[in-house]
């Protein structure tokens, strides 16, 4: 099955397109598009949220990390800041991804 995004508005896909090419090229009706996406967004952000790795084939890998406790310091005031450690969600892309990115 082959995906196309004839135009996009924005520079950014929203869940919104991602539905109507569902209803365009699949043929469901709105309301099930619109369900089906954000039942997938809401799957991965659940999954991730609880610490799980989400790796989507041929796409890439959503993972949750840790970040350290750490000095900052106030960019106005130059006075020091202490950050505190806080959990942080990476992607990375897969090698498929990358390839095609490179063309």
């Amino acid at each position: 099955m082959d995906f196309m995004v004839e135009s996009l508005e924005t520079p950014a896909l929203t869940k919104a397109q991602l539905a109507d090419m569902l209803f365009d090229q699949i043929g469901l009706n709105k309301r099930e598009s619109k369900d089906m996406i954000d039942a997938f967004f809401d799957l991965i952000s659940k999954s991730v949220v609880d610490g799980q790795d989400v790796k989507i084939s041929g796409f890439g890998n959503f993972q949750i990390r840790t970040k350290a406790p750490r000095p900052g310091r106030n960019p106005r005031t130059g006075e020091p800041i202490p950050i505190d450690s806080r959990r942080v969600v990476t992607f990375h892309a897969s090698h498929k991804l990358k390839d095609q990115i490179q063309g």
